[in-house]
């Protein structure tokens, strides 16, 4: 079934009148402002427009310089640590938040860097940039001997490293490492905070080690709690870490919502999708594209200059707009009412908290430490779960249904995700003790 101009209404819009919001000088999106509008979800989110809410920390002389441990391999750890250094640098001026990129710490012992001349972060990027994500399982299992075999000299140079910059905590966004990390920081009190929903063991998120884990699933706490690790040092937040400009995008009007989706070509009357896969795209965006060419598609496609560049020049019946990197997800989001990706742990979280259902995919060539997240989809009941994207067209007929898509909006609107402001008050709570 298709939607027709008088059947499709996306929820909580008034009368459409596009005259008047054209007329009050807004612009489309393509990296530029609109007109002093910030965007935000379709429907604003619980408590959407405060700036930074929460408790300023008091224990100001307890912590001097945080260091947030990150590196590149996927744009979602490096987003998690800029989007929580500014919400503590915004609760505590007087504390030094430092970034510290994992990768360029350990480059000189970088065994996959000095067999094939590619540092692993990049590796791993190239992986998901050329779709070869099949041979993930095997990656990850080469990967781990090789972190064991160079564990000791891994201490070794992050333990030079805090001695000269002696930290007074040190929280971790990164798999896989987290052992070095913890050994090699001594009294100074370590984090980890799992960017992923769920952990992938053995030797990825969790180890079996004295230290704090902060988890945005209740699945990721059991794992913890199964591993031994004490109740009082396992801590559960609301989800993942979001950037706060989705907290502080105020909603928009049905005139403002119409007019932008008509200056970037889209007939506002009717559905648009966002179809995202992350940092680097994907090429099954282009078969995703190719399915769904009678329909609205708004087609964002990171770093990958290439693919941008031939989603453009593809024949497409319906309207469609493509983007390349661009730090403006929330306003793009706001003009869509659905989602189509891979199961991303960041892309998942931040289409729920705009209220869009989400259509993602599950199979072998599903990263391992991504496939818990599609049985969360459908655990929420705020998507659906495809064995893949070949039917993607009857999905989508199937979730703009109006009785189907008024229950996954439901069920996304259920959920409230406040983490990136919870964690700074944990962390306060971990160093009075």
């Amino acid at each position: 079934m298709k939607f027709t101009k008088t059947q499709f209404k996306p929820i909580g819009t008034r009368p459409m009148n596009r005259t008047t919001a054209c007329a009050a000088g807004l612009r489309p999106l393509g990296g530029s402002e609109v007109a002093g509008l910030r965007f935000g979800g379709n429907a604003a989110p619980t408590g959407g427009s405060e700036q930074f809410p929460g408790p300023i920390w008091h224990n100001r002389k307890a912590l001097k310089r945080l260091d947030l441990v990150f590196f590149d391999a996927g744009g979602g750890h490096r987003a998690a640590a800029h989007a929580l250094r500014g919400v503590i640098e915004a609760r505590q001026p007087a504390c030094e938040v430092r970034l510290v990129n994992l990768q360029e710490l350990l480059d000189s012992i970088d065994i996959f860097r000095k067999l094939t001349g590619i540092r692993l972060e990049d590796l791993y990027n190239l992986m998901l940039k050329k779709g070869w994500t099949l041979v993930s399982p095997q990656f990850f299992a080469g990967l781990h001997p090789a972190i064991r075999l160079f564990h000791r000299r891994q201490v070794e140079l992050l333990q030079k490293f805090w001695r000269d910059s002696r930290p007074g905590l040190v929280v971790s966004l990164v798999p896989n490492f987290n052992r070095a990390l913890r050994e090699s920081l001594g009294a100074i009190p370590f984090v980890t905070i799992l960017t992923d929903l769920a952990d992938y063991p053995p030797h990825f998120w969790i180890e079996r080690q004295e230290q704090y884990l902060i988890c945005g699933s209740d699945k990721a706490v059991q794992q913890a709690l199964d591993l031994g690790h004490r109740r009082e040092n396992v801590f559960r937040v609301s989800g993942m870490i979001l950037n706060p400009s989705f907290h502080e995008a105020p909603p928009l009007t049905a005139e403002q919502r119409a007019c932008a989706r008509a200056r970037l070509g889209f007939q506002p009357e009717l559905p648009i999708g966002l179809v995202s896969f992350g940092g680097q795209g994907a090429p099954v965006m282009d078969d995703v594209a190719r399915s769904l060419s009678d329909r609205q598609l708004l087609l964002i496609c990171g770093h990958n200059a290439e693919l941008a560049d031939k989603l453009r020049a593809l024949p497409h019946r319906a309207p469609y707009y493509v983007e390349g990197f661009t730090k403006e997800i929330p306003r793009y989001m706001q003009l869509a009412d659905y989602f189509i990706g891979k199961p991303g742990p960041g892309s998942i979280s931040e289409a729920v908290f705009m209220h869009l259902p989400v259509i993602v995919e599950r199979n072998a060539w599903t990263m391992p430490q991504e496939r818990y997240n599609a049985d969360w989809v459908r655990e929420q009941g705020v998507g659906m779960v495809l064995p893949n994207f070949r039917r993607v067209a009857d999905a989508v007929d199937e979730l703009l249904e109006p009785a189907a898509y008024h229950r996954f909006r439901a069920a996304t609107e259920k959920l409230e995700n406040r983490a990136v402001f919870e964690i700074p008050d944990i962390l306060e709570r971990i160093l009075a003790h």
